[in-house]
């Protein structure tokens, strides 16, 4: 390799490790990050439940089954940090490289800007990993679709390798799924193609098996559009919000420098860039392939802005009720990835075009600047979110109780009523739940979300039969649950008279563990679905194995 390939790379990888360092900088302490939706825990156990949900959509599926059986293997707090400077790091690094340039700061340029963009901070800052993976795997998935298209031996069996991580979410997975099979089908090489797109089809059927087989049904609440529809973040409106990245709905998750006056301007100067670099883009990129992206980017932000466009949300209302999963639909923001990295690119691009018409001197300040704008915009990314990734340990009362429900296996109820508890150990921020994962067996935690003031219902039966029951003002031992958790300081009280013929196993400041004597052993019920989920596993299994034994054999094969 010649040296100022090497040297281009070097520093691709360098500054790719300082962006990582700079943001996720907090996991330097010990313990575990829990907010919104980031929950790991010491061991996750491999339950039924979290492998193929019987009562609830499969958001989860298969990240919470990839998860159980890496822990048992790796402590929880080391895979948190390990996926999420894999996210940040090859986000950036797949940018730079993907990129069609041969200017090193245009690399570099690219590099920062995708790792830096409000999308990213926005999903990082309501916990949402396993989308970040995904975002992290999107240049790599399109290299490799480019890759593929022109011919490149063995390029196939690494298209579904980094396809892979992304299909860990359903989300992830459809935005894998479109993007290879936009960019790969064509007129040539059709066997290839179909292979290649079959593959990542299968890595989608564990959740879709899943969610074929729940108990939850395929709706959703109708409340969620509006609860989930894109939010401005400033003066300039969320279709303004959703151009320079970001957008979601959670304000709690939105950076505060995004509502800054300013912030509207500077994605007006990114979209003159960008305009500036497609057409460097066009011609650079293979014949169409430019074209390709720029439909998969309108499709991913027709998607986002949906919710807020006339007739748009009457349009999601009744989609999320009559169609099966398009529940998937209503938080639309998280489509806006391959959007982001087509802005990214062009405005790279942009970049290069601005500075060949400067002087040497001013197109490296030119650069520069640009370079350092995305940190610039958005400062309080850095250091973890401005504090918010800190650390905490779990206290030692979740390690006694799930000690006492491990000898006794049966269904785990979680008390007050609340799908986010925010805990006096895990000062000032939201968590979903830890308990589900935290404890062997099926845990009824509250599925009901509240955004605001908009109520958005969940789809568990059994959570619904406890919530009338507690409404009622009668025992929940009637639910027959084995076991009752109550958190204390986390979401409310709980009326005594809910806990009625309940047996105290464990009080501790944090937990209290009660036994339910009258308890009736629920037949296992839905065991040829779960075990199509399962097939549906292996077979995703096999098609990553497949591909990896034919990357590394690297000799011309049918792929």
């Amino acid at each position: 390799m010649p040296p100022a390939v090497s040297s281009r790379s070097a520093s691709l990888y360098v500054v790719a490790a300082a962006v990582t360092a700079l943001v996720l900088a907090p996991l330097a302490l010990p313990g575990y990050v829990l907010l919104y939706d980031m929950v790991f825990v010491p061991r996750q156990p491999l339950s039924w439940e979290l492998v193929a949900p019987a009562q609830s959509l499969p958001r989860a599926v298969p990240m919470d089954a990839v998860v159980s059986v890496v822990t048992q293997f790796l402590p929880g707090w080391l895979l948190q940090r390990l996926v999420l400077v894999a996210a940040v790091f090859l986000a950036a690094v797949g940018a730079g490289r993907l990129v069609p340039t041969e200017r090193r700061a245009v690399r570099l340029l690219a590099a920062v800007g995708y790792a830096w963009t409000p999308y990213l901070a926005e999903r990082l800052l309501i916990g949402q990993w396993g989308l970040l993976v995904a975002y992290a795997a999107l240049p790599w998935i399109v290299r490799g679709a480019l890759q593929v298209r022109a011919g490149v031996s063995g390029a196939a069996p690494r298209l579904v390798l980094v396809a892979a991580p992304a299909a860990i979410t359903p989300t992830g997975g459809l935005l894998a799924f479109g993007t290879v099979a936009l960019l790969v089908v064509g007129r040539g090489r059709r066997r290839v193609s179909a292979l290649v797109v079959g593959a990542v089809a299968l890595l989608n059927a564990p959740w879709i098996v899943a969610a074929a087989v729940t108990g939850a049904g395929g709706s959703s609440d109708p409340a969620g559009v509006a609860a989930f529809a894109a939010r401005a973040e400033n003066w300039a409106g969320p279709l303004a919000a959703l151009a320079g990245t970001g957008g979601i709905w959670s304000a709690q998750a939105t950076p505060g420098s995004r509502s800054a006056p300013l912030v509207p301007l500077v994605t007006l100067v990114l979209l003159a860039l960008a305009a500036a670099g497609v057409g460097l883009l066009w011609r650079r990129l293979p014949a169409g392939a430019a074209g390709r992206l720029a439909i998969l980017a309108a499709g991913g932000f027709l998607l986002a802005a949906l919710g807020v466009l006339p007739g748009g949300d009457a349009l999601l209302r009744w989609a999320v009720v009559e169609v099966p999963g398009a529940g998937l639909l209503r938080d639309g923001q998280k489509f806006l990835a391959p959007y982001a990295l087509l802005l990214v690119l062009c405005v790279a691009l942009g970049a290069e075009r601005l500075a060949a018409r400067a002087d040497r001197d001013l197109a490296g300040l030119v650069l520069a600047g640009l370079l350092l704008l995305p940190i610039a915009t958005m400062p309080d990314l850095a250091v973890g979110g401005a504090g918010r990734l800190r650390p905490v340990d779990y206290p030692a009362d979740w390690r006694v109780v799930s000690g006492r429900v491990t000898g006794e296996p049966g269904e785990i109820l979680a008390l007050p009523l609340s799908a986010y508890r925010a805990y006096p150990w895990n000062p000032d921020r939201v968590v979903l739940d830890p308990l589900p994962r935290y404890l062997p067996g099926t845990v009824l935690a509250d599925d009901t979300l509240r955004v605001g003031t908009l109520e958005v219902a969940g789809e568990n039966p059994r959570v619904r039969e406890v919530r009338r029951l507690l409404r009622e003002g009668r025992p929940v031992a009637a639910t027959g649950v084995r076991w009752v958790v109550v958190q204390h300081g986390s979401a409310g009280r709980v009326e005594p008279a809910a806990l009625a013929g309940l047996q105290v196993v464990h009080d501790g400041p944090f937990l209290t563990l009660y036994r339910n004597p009258d308890a009736a052993a629920r037949p296992a019920s839905g065991r040829t679905a779960r075990w199509s989920v399962v097939a549906a596993l292996a077979a995703a299994v096999l098609v990553v194995l497949g591909a990896a034994l034919s990357a590394l054999r690297r000799r011309p094969t049918a792929w």
